[in-house]
């Protein structure tokens, strides 16, 4: 196992472990910083030199981990998102917590783990302890019910989803590949080849919560805004993307699942795109956008146009830790989420606002920023696909730029001053400030990777002509969404996310809660009965042996061994210590034995 890598995945893991454990009263964000610092570090060096390792783990069987051009990427994302998250809540005074940097930490880890497993077993371990420490995070603020309610929903719907991994790795193994390595899906044999991709698409879109997992992200978004930064934009939700462009080529070895996932992503870029337009709640909003943008992702993996798909993922995820953190240092300024309360923020916060305006006109897909750039990535192998998912795919980026306008529109309004907390300190404003203005960069500039390596550069690349078609769409939706931004619907059942929560209840809680209960009710009518019943009979016929058998055999073994007892009592009598008594004994003896003879030889 090489050292580099070894480290890459121990530092974040063993530093938030223990931060985790002590808990130390002060210190725990230079130590979160340090180790962020340092885990950028150990990324960019491991992008470069590529190392591979492998650890035995069952007969066949090994936990396979490497860097390459795909995982590359994601771990320098990964390792600057951590860095960049850190540093903005460093400026939050109740988020300075060991347990909290440690969680953070872990749970980067966790995705570092799960962007370099080459095997299924780790693959396994570390969406597991990804979920697990995703809960903790989301639910940070214990005494909020709303973000408890919210960890629990994003847990209970994602783990559903999560055990298609488990049925891929069964069907995997029972298709003839006893490595469970994870590109191996297209050499699976027969149907168990279907069976394993099935497992890892529900798996991949309950993640990167797509339609008709969409739902849990709502919720997920009452934890701190930093969380949603770290978890909605370049790391948990993406993972389920990075999922399907690890795995593209198992969806292209069979028929259906390529169609499938490519129209699932397009969907849900459109309608949850729609979704993000009906918000009044600024962390609403931007949820909803996340799933719409994942959706780009989830469609560049089902038409095998996975350069796009990175691509987006980079510029996404620079874009989405802009908008988020942003939100949330506004939310702790103002005390709310709301639009119409957030007015005027970014002209009393300008770098910020500014900043915020960068990654606005970026989600909305402006030319040159980064967003125009990889979306055009993606609908040039979604045109050579279908042109109903290229046209699909142009609408939801019409609507991108509507919803990103509208988010615009509201901060910059003219509002009167208002009373804003003073929690955030000056040396806490300014990382926050220098945090947005380095990821505004980042995201303005994100386009420009598609010049870099292959596994970044588009292929099929967009036209000439598709690009200035999506720039104008893009400029066409930002301009009728600033003059009708206050005007706009926003129908209940868009604004209640299609009631995707409502179904899942009516379609599997419910079901099963009433399933549950005839069960616990057969229980206690059917089987508690049998299992009382059938005490009281053992106990019965325990009694009727106790009395008519255990008894009669009790004097029959006293009367052996009073038979004994009297046996030994009479062989004892001729022990007289006397020798004539034993010669005359023996005489006897020998005179009984002499007449039997007699006897027997007269008989015969």
């Amino acid at each position: 196992m090489s050292v580099l890598l070894v480290a890459l995945l121990a530092v974040p893991l063993v530093g938030g472990i223990a931060l985790i454990v002590v808990r130390p009263p002060r210190g725990a964000v230079p130590a979160g910083l340090l180790i962020a610092a340092a885990t950028v570090g150990l990324a960019v060096a491991a992008a470069r030199q590529r190392p591979v390792g492998v650890v035995p783990l069952l007969d066949g069987i090994a936990a396979g981990f490497a860097v390459d051009d795909l995982s590359a990427v994601m771990i320098v994302l990964v390792a600057v998102a951590l860095l960049a998250v850190l540093a903005f809540a460093a400026g939050e005074p109740a988020l300075r917590s060991g347990r909290f940097v440690g969680l953070v930490l872990v749970f980067a880890g966790a995705m570092l783990a799960t962007v370099t497993a080459t095997t299924l077993p780790p693959l396994l371990a570390a969406w597991e302890v990804m979920g697990a420490t995703s809960w903790a995070l989301i639910a940070h603020h214990t005494g909020d019910p709303a973000a408890a309610r919210g960890a629990r929903t994003a847990f209970l719907t994602t783990r559903t989803a999560d055990l298609g991994l488990y049925l891929a790795a069964g069907a995997i193994l029972a298709g003839g590949v006893p490595t469970l390595a994870i590109d191996a899906l297209p050499v699976v044999a027969g149907g168990w080849r279907d069976l394993a991709v099935a497992g890892v698409v529900v798996a991949a879109v309950g993640k990167s919560a797509q339609l008709p997992f969409s739902f849990w992200l709502a919720g997920a978004m009452h934890g701190p805004s930093p969380v949603s930064a770290l978890l909605h934009s370049a790391t948990m939700v993406a993972a389920g993307a990075y999922l399907l462009l690890r795995t593209a080529a198992g969806l292209d070895a069979t028929d259906w699942a390529g169609p499938l996932v490519a129209w699932v992503g397009v969907a849900t870029a459109l309608l949850l795109g729609l979704v993000a337009l009906a918000q009044s709640d600024l962390k609403q909003l931007l949820a909803a956008s996340t799933s719409a943008q994942i959706g780009y992702m989830v469609l560049a993996a089902g038409v095998g146009a996975v350069p796009g798909g990175v691509l987006q993922t980079v510029a996404h995820g620079a874009t989405k830790s802009l908008l988020f953190l942003v939100a949330g240092a506004w939310l702790v300024r103002v005390g709310s989420r709301e639009l119409d309360d957030l007015r005027g923020a970014a002209r009393r916060h300008p770098v910020l606002g500014v900043s915020f305006t960068v990654g606005a006109v970026a989600l909305a897909g402006v030319p040159p920023t980064g967003l125009w750039v990889s979306k055009d990535a993606v609908l040039a192998g979604a045109a050579a696909s279908s042109p109903a998912l290229y046209a699909v795919g142009l609408a939801a980026g019409l609507v991108s730029a509507g919803y990103a306008t509208k988010a615009l529109w509201f901060v910059w309004r003219p509002s009167p001053p208002a009373t804003e907390d003073a929690a955030i300190g000056r040396a806490g404003a300014r990382l926050q400030a220098a945090v947005a203005v380095t990821l505004a960069v980042t995201a303005a500039a994100a386009g420009l990777l598609a010049l870099g390596p292959d596994i970044l550069r588009p292929a099929p690349e967009p036209t000439v002509l598709e690009l200035v078609v999506s720039g104008a769409i893009a400029l066409v939706g930002v301009g009728v969404t600033w003059r009708a931004a206050g005007r706009f619907p926003a129908p209940a059942a868009l604004r209640a996310w299609l009631g995707l929560e409502r179904l899942a209840v009516a379609v599997s809680v419910r079901p099963a809660l009433r399933l549950a209960t005839a069960l616990a009710r057969l229980d206690d009518r059917f089987h508690h009965r049998v299992v009382l019943g059938a005490g009281r009979a053992a106990v019965r016929a325990a009694d009727v042996v106790d009395r008519r058998v255990e008894r009669g055999l009790d004097r029959g073994v006293d009367g052996v061994a009073a038979g004994a007892r009297a046996l030994g009592r009479t062989a004892r009598r001729p022990q007289t210590g006397q020798l004539h008594q034993y010669y005359a004994q023996a005489a006897v003896g020998f005179g009984v034995l002499a007449a039997l003879a007699v006897i027997l030889i007269g008989v015969s």
